[in-house]
């Protein structure tokens, strides 16, 4: 029985969120520093509604799309997390895996193995996005 219960225990760690991965991001980071500097002047919210994409610890969050962080795992050689999200969209669940790399003290770039299937998509989940201090997620 106590296998049973050590494995119900493992599973359950293995099944929450892994956000205390060492140092993982910190902060809400938007895709430019002039979207920062609007978000100071406006409302995150705003910028959310007008179709932004928000990158915080939790996912990537857009006014009817968002991805949460399921698990993220730290690399040992590089400043780089491996991340498994689950995604949404209206009518759409999929599950991609994204690179998490620390590129400077301000930005961190996304890479997404999902591969893009319509070039309106832009670059998916994949980009750089920028430290927005002094704004908080709504």
């Amino acid at each position: 029985m106590a296998l049973g219960r050590s494995l119900c225990v493992s599973m359950f760690v293995a099944a929450s969120p892994a956000l205390a991965a060492d140092d993982f991001i910190e902060g809400v980071y938007l895709q430019s520093e002039e979207l920062c500097t609007q978000a100071r002047k406006d409302t995150l919210q705003r910028l959310i509604d007008a179709g932004n994409i928000v990158l915080s610890v939790h996912g990537l969050q857009g006014v009817e799309y968002n991805c949460e962080f399921v698990q993220v795992s730290k690399a040992t050689r590089s400043p780089s997390w491996a991340v498994t999200a689950i995604c949404q969209e209206p009518g759409y669940v999929f599950p991609d895996v994204l690179s998490v790399t620390r590129i400077s003290p301000t930005q961190i770039d996304l890479v997404s193995v999902r591969p893009i299937d319509d070039e309106s998509e832009a670059s998916g989940n994949s980009g750089s996005y920028y430290l927005c201090e002094g704004v908080a997620l709504p």
